[in-house]
């Protein structure tokens, strides 16, 4: 008979209002200030913009009522939801909060200026990250191997000798017709492999300025090549990726500022790991 008592819905609501009145009054003889929810002039400000940008008007009388009204019952269910523990075990919770601390952590770090030489610096200790790719410019001759079958290499050499001398002075109806660019302005490594594949792009890189070379292979044929001009990999300037050091130094900043504020934290903390119990039968 109690048994089936204690299952009664209605039990476990008068016991869920006993437990938030108990919690109430707990409060209530502390002396604290946790009853006074206490909307300042910022946080006025605050809604009365958020407001003006939703829809570029200021709220009337009765609708900033309803903001503040809003505002009261958001930090109502957060302080009565907090006391109750309904924010523990919360994935979604933890995860918000976590990311607010450590957007408090990263705007410490976007406070700070940041000088020249420290992106200089910067740009000389990454190398890699800033390093821009060779690029060369050129002008092909496309001989389809599907069009000309096992004649095209021989036909390839016969107009490269032509071609010899020639310069970039090409008639358009030199070669097969194709989808591929005859004119390729300067453009670097992966851009050419776009187009043209990878062992194409490696190829026409080491092709020396000013003559005619070929053929060169690529998935789509055979080509001749004419380099008009060829720049090495270089380092830039700072001038020429300044946004682009300064995005990735803060990032790195704010990662080591996060990495530090967590080692701090958990100097605070023992950290223990509870071994699984295991069945004395072998199971677990």
């Amino acid at each position: 008979m109690i048994t089936r008592w204690l299952r009664e819905p209605i039990v476990h609501f008068l016991a869920l209002g006993a437990l938030l009145f108990a919690v109430s009054h707990w409060r209530g003889g502390s002396g604290s200030a946790w009853n006074r929810i206490v909307i300042t002039p910022g946080q006025m400000d605050s809604l009365v913009a958020t407001f003006t940008r939703t829809w570029q008007r200021p709220p009337t009388e009765a609708e900033l009522k309803g903001l503040v009204d809003d505002y009261v019952r958001d930090e109502l269910a957060t302080r009565e939801a907090a006391a109750l523990g309904l924010d523990r075990d919360d994935t979604v919770i933890r995860r918000r909060l976590r990311q607010k601390l450590e957007f408090l952590v990263e705007d410490s770090v976007d406070a700070a200026p940041v000088t020249d030489a420290e992106l200089q610096a910067w740009l000389e200790g990454h190398p890699d990250q800033f390093r821009v790719e060779p690029e060369v410019a050129f002008r092909q001759v496309y001989l389809s191997a599907d069009r000309r079958g096992d004649s095209v290499e021989r036909d390839a050499k016969k107009l490269l000798e032509k071609l010899s001398g020639a310069g970039t002075d090409v008639a358009a109806d030199v070669g097969d017709p194709s989808m591929l660019p005859r004119d390729v302005g300067r453009s670097t490594r992966s851009s050419i492999a776009r187009d043209f594949g990878d062992s194409f792009a490696d190829e026409v890189l080491k092709v020396e300025p000013g003559h005619w070379v070929g053929p060169v292979r690529s998935g789509y044929g055979l080509h001749l090549v004419f380099v008009n001009a060829r720049q090495a990999e270089r380092m830039p300037s700072l001038d020429e990726v300044r946004p682009l050091v300064e995005r990735e130094m803060l990032s790195a900043r704010r990662r080591q500022q996060i990495d530090a504020k967590y080692a701090e934290m958990l100097s605070h903390y023992r950290v223990v790991i509870e071994q699984r119990r295991t069945d004395p039968g072998g199971g677990r």
